[in-house]
Order: C-alpha cells, then sequence, then structure tokens
C-alpha cells in the first residue's frame, strides 16, 4: 500500500467493492523451515474483501479499502462500480501459437508424430501473411474475452500477430519462430523481429528469439541463438522435451537430455521459456537450477491429456526452485485458448498425476496462473500481481452464477469451477477492453467470416508438402 503522500495527485481509473487478490506465493520459497508438501503449510493465497483500485495511466497506483476513497481519488477519475466481483491479476498465457486459430478442430483423434506430419505441418505451407494475421486477430479476441491480458506468443509471420496484439490492445511476448532447416535466413529473421519489436506498442509489446524445438534447431544454430539472445537482451522461446519420448530418444541416439543440449550451446544462460518440458527428468535439474533466475518452464496440461503425454513434472521443478507457468498451447492442440481450463486440467492431472490429493491446491495453482507465469516470461516485477507499481492488467470475475455460489472457498472456486464466460470487465495497461463481457469498440462477425471464406484453402494438403519433418 502506498501513504497519501507517495500518491499521484490524481488517478484516471477507480474499481470500487471488489475482492482483491492480493498475494500468492510459492509455498516452498516462502516457507523453508517446513517441509516442501506439509499440509500445515499456511495456503499461498490471499483475498481482500471490499477494497477499491486506484489506477494512473498504465499502472496501479494504490488499493485501499473502499470506504476510504475520498472525493478527491474521484475527482478526475472514471469509476467502475463492481460490488461483489473479484479482482483478479491479468492473467499471462505462458505458450501459445496464436495464428493456429485457423486450425481448431482439424487434427483430431491421431497420434502426436501423424497430427504433425499428415495433418498441421502440411497445412500451414498454406498459410499466407493475411492467414497468420486474421488468425491472431481472432486468438486476441478470444483471449481478451476469456481474461487472458499477455501471452507468450511463438510462430511464422510474427510481425502480423504483432500488428493484432497492437491494434487489440493486449500485452504480449513474441518469438518469431524458425527452423535450421531455413538455413542462417531463419535465425536472422528470428533476431532481426526481436530487435526491431521489443518494446513497441508503448511497451505493451516484449520479444523472445523462436528457435522452435531441440530437435527441428541444430546445436550450432543454438548456441548462435544464445549470442544473439545476450547481444539483442532477450530471452529464448522454445519447445524442449515436449514429451518423455523425446527425452528417451535423444539419449539413446546422443547420450544427453534435451535440457542438457540447452545447457550445453548456453540458452539455459542466456535465459529460456521452455515449452512443455514434460519429459523433463530428475538428472536435468542439474542443468536447470543454476539459471532459475531467468528459466522457466510452461505446462500446458490440456493438450497433455489429449495426445496422451504425460505431465510437466511441477512438484519436481518447484522442490528446485524453478518456476512453472500456465499456458495453453496453440488452438489446433488445445482446441481453445481458454485459460481456465488449461489451470483446471493442471491443477487435476497433478493431483491424479501423483496420487497425493493434498497436492497441488488450489491457491497453489493460483500462484502458478500468477505469480509464476509472470515470473516465467521474465515479468514479475511488473505483471502477475494487483499492487501498486505493477502494471494495470486486471480482470473482474462475476461470482454471482450459479456454478459458484454459495462460495465456500474462493481459491477453489476460481481454479475449480470458474469458466471464461464469468469474466466481466478486463483492463490492460490501465484501459477498459472489455466491458460487460463484450469487446470494447471491436465487431467479430466480418472477421469470422473471412477467416471461413479462406478456410477450404488453408486446410488443402493435396499438395503434397510440409514445413518440416516430425522426428524427434
Amino acid at each position: 500500500m502506498t501513504t497519501a503522500a507517495q500518491r499521484p495527485a490524481s488517478v484516471d481509473l477507480v474499481i470500487r467493492g471488489v475482492t482483491v487478490l492480493t498475494e500468492t506465493r510459492r509455498p516452498v520459497a516462502a516457507y523453508p523451515d517446513l517441509p516442501p508438501h506439509d499440509p500445515t503449510r499456511p495456503e499461498p493465497v490471499t483475498f481482500s474483501p471490499d477494497q477499491a483500485v486506484g489506477v494512473s495511466g498504465a499502472d496501479i497506483v494504490w488499493i485501499k479499502p473502499d470506504d476510504e476513497v475520498s472525493s478527491a481519488d474521484l475527482e478526475t477519475a472514471r469509476v467502475i462500480d463492481a460490488p461483489g466481483r473479484i479482482a483478479m491479476p491479468g492473467m499471462i498465457n505462458t505458450h501459445s501459437h496464436s495464428s493456429m486459430t485457423y486450425f481448431r478442430g482439424s487434427a483430431e483423434d491421431v497420434p502426436t508424430a501423424s497430427w504433425f506430419n499428415d495433418h498441421i505441418w502440411p497445412m500451414e505451407v498454406n498459410l499466407t501473411d493475411r492467414d497468420v494475421l486474421l488468425g491472431a486477430r481472432l486468438a486476441v479476441a478470444e483471449m481478451l474475452l476469456a481474461g487472458v491480458t499477455t501471452v507468450a506468443d511463438h510462430y511464422f509471420s510474427m510481425a502480423q500477430i504483432a500488428t493484432a496484439v497492437e491494434d487489440g490492445g493486449m500485452r504480449a511476448v513474441l518469438a518469431e519462430t524458425y527452423f535450421s532447416s531455413q538455413g542462417a535466413a531463419g535465425l536472422d529473421r528470428s533476431a532481426a523481429f526481436a530487435a526491431e519489436w521489443n518494446g513497441r506498442a508503448d511497451g505493451r509489446i516484449t520479444t523472445m528469439l523462436g528457435p522452435h524445438a531441440v530437435y527441428t534447431v541444430d546445436d550450432a544454430d543454438l548456441a548462435r541463438t544464445a549470442d544473439a539472445a545476450r547481444a539483442i537482451g532477450v530471452r529464448s522461446h522454445v519447445h524442449a522435451s515436449e514429451t518423455m519420448h523425446q527425452t528417451e530418444s535423444s539419449l539413446a541416439r546422443r547420450g544427453v537430455t534435451p535440457i542438457q543440449v540447452l545447457h550445453d550451446t548456453g540458452m539455459l544462460d542466456a535465459g529460456a521459456l521452455i515449452a512443455h518440458g514434460t519429459g523433463i527428468v530428475e538428472s536435468d535439474l542439474a542443468w536447470l537450477t543454476p539459471y532459475a533466475d531467468r528459466v522457466g518452464v510452461s505446462c500446458c496440461a490440456k493438450v497433455y491429456q489429449k495426445h496422451t503425454h504425460s505431465t510437466t513434472p511441477i512438484r519436481l521443478l518447484h522442490d528446485a526452485g524453478i518456476v512453472v507457468g500456465i499456458g495453453t498451447d496453440g488452438c489446433a492442440s488445445n482446441n481453445t485458448l481458454d485459460m481456465f481450463e488449461s489451470l483446471r486440467s493442471m491443477a487435476l492431472v497433478q493431483k491424479a498425476d501423483s496420487g497425493d490429493a493434498t497436492w497441488m491446491t488450489s491457491a497453489h495453482s493460483l500462484d502458478l496462473l500468477t505469480r509464476q507465469s509472470a515470473a516465467a516470461i521474465g515479468r514479475e516485477h511488473d505483471l502477475g500481481a494487483l499492487k501498486p507499481g505493477y502494471k494495470a492488467d486486471i480482470v473482474l470475475i462475476d461470482p454471482w452464477k450459479p456454478h459458484l455460489q454459495p462460495m465456500n472457498d474462493l481459491a477453489a472456486a476460481l481454479v475449480l469451477s470458474v469458466r471464461s464466460s464469468d469474466v466481466e470487465t478486463v483492463i490492460v495497461d490501465g484501459r477498459v477492453v472489455v466491458a460487460e463481457g463484450r469487446l470494447v469498440g471491436v465487431e467479430l462477425g466480418p472477421l469470422m467470416a473471412e477467416m471461413n471464406e479462406r478456410l477450404p484453402g488453408l486446410t488443402d494438403r493435396s499438395h503434397g508438402t510440409t514445413i518440416q519433418t516430425y522426428a524427434p
């Protein structure tokens, strides 16, 4: 909380009467004197009822009891009266491929290798810049309506996605995908995008480098990527140890795990957001823990259920101090960009996988959704929490729904019961982009009509070509 002397003279926006998700913390870090999974350990979440939030420009400047709001606080402010609503940090989707909205439901009920080789990669050959732009516009709309204010995106033609993010008022960490099969031009293009777009859209767009995966980018290119990332001052977003099969294949062929490859090429040292990591094994901790301050893992649990993969070993990673964020992956694998679905899948799969009903509590799950997702993209200093000095990325949830009442446990409601349709208001960088459950100033009908008109050409695979071959 700030004192009166520290507050700006005026605020632009005041949200009144809300219950604020004010703090989350990972139990292991907060209570090192207790065993990691001791049930007496305090829950890592705090809710404060009857609060008001003051926003100036793009930042939260104060949070205080609603009955302490003065007429001076309201003098120049737009006021959102939201009695009984839940205010939570805007959600951060730590791994996605936005423009794959085009391929939603296009490759169902097939094994992973067929999903890539027979369906997705042959269809992606057909994408034009226009298609990438339209797909990203729809993704931005879907995410904002569901309370997702930031996305870490990894795809082709990234300037088109950046345009959709900028125009849509979202926040994003963008990485241009490349393969070693593209030659030096692939990395050069990824680095050029990262340098050009970092800090654009009034700071709402930041960047990473985007090597596709350890099995599609060779060691020499990964080492060059690490050097380029250091030179530009960004991290890299990369698929690694996506499945246990990939880890076992790498060990059989090379004698090292994909995570060791990231270590040996300098990728971990330069900073990395690792997509999936379901094949991370205990020996990988030796490579990961020295870089815990600049490495995070994105868990997209719903996708692993669908494709029958193991899940991200969150307990192993958390006990080693590695942050894990929540992601959706693309619509071709997840079908939606709904972070509440992904959060719920993560929490339930973790319990089932561990055989421990006391593990991955709802409060702990919210820490992954908020603070740890922010840390995974290197933004724990200004995203993932509602407190003064942090960005005004705020989501208001309407809890007055039959599936949320009566409210015995708010943390459990947010993880296990809430739906994306319960999102009422979304604010990004201090600007209201969703009001009363509708996008502000955006009509989606023409966009969806054009996408459907273009769909037959995009899903045609009769050409017999592909962008890559999946053979990890």
